[in-house]
């Protein structure tokens, strides 16, 4: 690609840095910028996605007519569809006025949906209907409308897993996939860290007339080093708040060190339906069945220690030590029936299961198939041993 055009791009959209990766995502937003197609673009959050949907609009034919951008998991999910389609009046409660919706607004030009992976499948669908046909209808209305958008989606969702899970619709994602631009996490871009840290330290210099903070090389190294879960977005904002709390402009890894979180797992793609133990699980259901999963075990493990145990005419006394931190079997025997008793309900036409048996072998079964039958992984994943995991599926006749 041409370097000089590259450069004139970079500065135009205060686009700082020069990785390999990055540079392949603004020369791909270029070439297809001519070419009316649907894109998606993914990365984290925080890697600056909504930077390319300017890029591609403004290098486009539509570069005359509107541009919006639209955060499809801001807006609540009763709302969403009278936002992109519009309604009548009369339509819903509070629907006092007809309103026009953002794809009769952005009609000639491009339309971003920035986390499209949050649309509900219900607004999905009227979705496709709008890339397949370019038609749509307004809430609480029949006529159908017509539109000439060009939509450029924005995503931090594993849309693969999404679709595994019934999330997505597989049709609407290789619709929105004509082209795929992938950014990449800022911990992947080497020294391009430390140049961003500069310029958002020169930036605040400059607004506030004070002397910028420069990083030593030590600082800088640690600089890098660390894992931006947060990426572009969170070194700014400790660029920032450096440059005004620092009582000094020489910034050491002892200074750094004090502006910067606890280094944690960095935050991938988010996989739907994929989040491990220490994360939590796609929904509130799950969560439960791992609490009871949990609770069965320290439940069972607590009677064998019991069991084993001399039965003598202090063993009331015994118990009572033990229970220390630990709920006592016979406190939990009491509870169980509770738990199992209460209906749990997922969706209105669901079959909750009525015991703790149903609850383990159900959550047995889910967490085998997230794990592709890897049972080390699942078993790691349930907090129990390998045998224990066999011995379970023997038991509920999964095998």
């Amino acid at each position: 690609m041409d370097q000089t055009l590259l450069q004139r791009i970079k500065l135009k959209y205060g686009i700082v840095g020069n990785h390999d990766g990055l540079n392949r995502a603004i020369e791909i937003a270029l070439k297809i910028a001519p070419v009316d197609l649907s894109v998606l673009i993914q990365g984290e959050n925080g890697v600056g996605k909504e930077i390319f949907p300017k890029i591609i609009h403004d290098n486009s034919l539509r570069k005359g007519k509107r541009y919006f951008a639209v955060n499809c998991g801001a807006i609540p999910e009763g709302t969403i569809d009278s936002e992109l389609f519009g309604h009548e009046k009369g339509a819903f409660t509070g629907a006092i006025e007809k309103r026009e919706g953002y794809f009769s607004v952005a009609n000639g030009g491009t339309l971003f949906l920035d986390e499209v992976g949050e649309l509900p499948l219900s607004t999905q669908a009227r979705l496709l209907r709008v890339l397949e046909t370019g038609e749509y209808i307004r809430v609480g209305s029949s006529e159908v409308m017509k539109t000439d958008v060009r939509i450029v989606a924005a995503t931090n969702v594993n849309m693969e897993q999404a679709i595994a899970n019934g999330k997505f619709r597989e049709d609407l994602y290789y619709r929105l996939n004509s082209v795929s631009i992938v950014i990449p996490p800022l911990r992947e871009r080497g020294k391009d860290i430390a140049l961003l840290f500069k310029k958002f330290a020169l930036e605040m210099s400059e607004k506030y007339h004070m002397p910028p903070i420069r990083l030593n090389d030590a600082a800088q190294e640690m600089l890098m080093g660390y894992s931006w879960p947060g990426n572009v977005r969170q070194l700014k904002n400790i660029a920032e708040s450096m440059s005004v709390t620092s009582e000094t402009r020489e910034i050491t890894p002892d200074t750094l060190a004090k502006y910067m979180p606890t280094e944690q797992a960095h935050r991938q793609i988010v996989a739907v339906g994929n989040e491990q133990k220490s994360g939590g699980f796609e929904n509130e259901r799950e969560i439960l069945y791992q609490i009871l999963f949990d609770l069965r075990r320290d439940v069972n493990e607590l009677k064998k220690a019991l069991n084993n145990r001399t039965r003598s005419s202090n063993e009331s006394h015994v118990q009572e030590q033990r229970a220390g931190t630990t709920l006592k079997w016979e406190e939990a025997e009491k509870i169980a029936p509770l738990i199992e008793a209460e209906e749990i309900k997922e969706g209105e036409n669901a079959e909750a299961p009525h015991s703790l048996d149903a609850l383990e072998k159900e959550l047995i079964e889910k967490v085998l198939a997230r794990n592709n039958g890897r049972r080390k992984q699942a078993a790691a994943e349930l907090g129990i041993s390998e045998r224990t995991l066999y011995r379970k599926i023997k038991e509920y006749g999964l095998e």
